[in-house]
């Protein structure tokens, strides 16, 4: 394959060109990112820029981040309409008093979810931070699987988040378990722009 152009019109063929030459997907997969360690929203960026590099379409939905604006919300002008990034919910939920209002959020945020993997407009739909809301039965772990079982075959489906539930370890065809070893957040490190958020 020749080299990435940089021209607009001209990384636009290039696009087309490596739709036309990849493989064909035979089956989406569900993968799951859990555990205690750093790097579960991380691995799932970084599956989505690669998915991007081939020209497919990636839907980033998030149900429970800060207010604050992440770094990878400013890369969506750089791919246009194939990088759909949405923040859904109200933000963590320890910064609430009503676990009602976060419940009502998270069956509303769902719902938007749902309706973007069952779309088939992505090739890759992360819910970031969703294991936190089935860990929390905000959300029933058995209609998210179902939804997961309906998604149009070509879907591949990122779940990010700790504490992932057992039934949707056991339906997934990926589960890779974080565990934290260090964290600079236990020296006081807080967390840093480009590396954490």
């Amino acid at each position: 394959m020749s080299e990435v152009p940089v021209a607009p019109e001209a990384y636009r063929a290039y696009l087309q060109e490596l739709r036309r030459n990849a493989p064909k997907v035979t089956r989406g997969l569900v993968l799951v990112y859990t555990g205690d360690g750093k790097g579960k929203t991380t691995a799932a960026l970084g599956i989505a820029v690669r998915a991007l590099g081939v020209g497919w379409r990636v839907a980033f939905l998030q149900f429970i981040k800060g207010p604050w604006k992440s770094s990878e919300e400013h890369i969506v002008p750089l791919f246009g309409e194939r990088w759909l990034f949405r923040k859904l919910g109200r933000g963590f939920t320890w910064e609430h008093d009503s676990l009602d209002e976060d419940q009502a959020a998270a069956q509303e945020a769902w719902q938007e979810a749902r309706n973007v993997l069952l779309s088939g407009d992505y090739e890759v739909v992360v819910l970031d931070e969703i294991n936190y809301v089935l860990s929390y039965r905000f959300l029933p772990v058995e209609m998210v699987i179902e939804t997961l079982r309906q998604r149009p075959s070509h879907v591949h489906v990122v779940c990010t988040g700790r504490n992932a539930p057992e039934a949707l370890v056991a339906f997934a065809d990926l589960v890779t378990e974080m565990r934290k070893v260090k964290h600079p957040f236990d020296q006081g490190v807080l967390a840093q722009r480009g590396l954490d958020f």
